[in-house]
């Protein structure tokens, strides 16, 4: 991830303990007769820390309405269960029960206008998963871990909570390659809010100034930028906030200092001792030269 800071460092997190509920649905794809509509689950304020905010373009709702969904509520949803083992937030198989992220938007969204789904976590990291990715890899928000509820999940890799959700996937295999970025995989932990909301308006804050060709480097590197730097950086209002440089700053490096703006991307170690974000080793130089070609639009002077 370009520049970023990892996804719970510095964060010691930890939700309130989630009181244990006296009887589990079963794992796999069930109804509960008695769950009230759909609509009836948004509340209008927050019940407690673990609810999940939804907002962005809700059904029924005007656009930008942030509404709250209690974690148990979420438990009477048909849910799905799958065994994964290519997670790297969970050590081996593990099985994990949850909710599609399309069934959510079809759900709580407006789907004839909601094309992407925004995972927002509380370290201000962010996933987003539009149709291409959504419908290539089924990725699943969370609700049970190995049967359990999330009183009783496992501590994240870092040592602070997995929740208070957690999104996966069934398996994972990149669907598509930019030069020598593949697909990533979209596997937050720490996740409070979903944003159901239009792919177009979202990747059109970052998406090159002027006219490129699909082949073109400055097209490549918006490819690459928009799955992986998108995250943690931001613009305009768009992006994730977890790193401290916004997109016009990696613009502004790119442009003056495009020698250590690559070496940077590619083992931040060895410019900054202390950098956290994780190291690209796998980017050759072609790659590299996409990204700067790519952040340079935004500073040029003749667009």
């Amino acid at each position: 991830m370009l520049f970023q800071f990892s996804q719970a460092a510095g964060f010691g997190l930890a939700l309130l303990v989630f009181s244990m509920f006296s009887s589990l649905l079963p794992s796999k794809t069930t109804s509960a007769s008695n769950s009230p509509a759909n609509g009836s689950l948004m509340l209008k304020t927050r019940s407690s820390p673990g609810d999940l905010e939804v907002g962005g373009e809700l059904a029924g709702l005007p656009e930008g309405a942030t509404r709250y969904i209690r974690y148990e509520d979420l438990l009477t949803l048909p849910q799905e269960s799958y065994t994964v083992s290519d997670d790297t937030n969970f050590k081996g198989a593990t099985e994990i029960s949850g909710i599609p992220l399309t069934e959510l938007a079809k759900l709580f969204g407006q789907s004839a206008r909601s094309d992407l789904i925004v995972a927002i976590c509380y370290d201000k990291y962010r996933s987003n998963y539009p149709s291409n990715y959504l419908a290539a890899h089924h990725p699943v928000l969370v609700l049970k871990i190995n049967g359990k509820l999330r009183s009783e999940w496992p501590v994240s890799e870092y040592g602070g909570s997995m929740g208070p959700y957690v999104i996966s996937h069934p398996t994972f295999k990149p669907s598509f390659s930019v030069l020598s970025h593949k697909d990533e995989a979209q596997i937050p932990f720490g996740v409070t809010r979903l944003e159901f909301r239009s792919q177009a308006i979202v990747f059109g804050t970052i998406e090159p100034k002027g006219k490129w060709d699909e082949h073109s480097p400055v097209w490549q590197g918006y490819q690459i930028a928009s799955q992986d730097c998108f995250r943690c950086h931001g613009m305009h209002g768009e992006g994730g906030e977890l790193a401290s440089r916004s997109w016009l700053i990696l613009s502004a490096w790119a442009t003056t200092d495009e020698s250590n703006f690559k070496q940077y991307i590619r083992k931040p170690q060895a410019i900054q001792s202390c950098a956290k974000m994780p190291a690209h080793p796998g980017y050759d130089d072609e790659t590299l030269a996409a990204l700067a070609a790519y952040f340079k639009t935004f500073t040029r002077k003749d667009q």
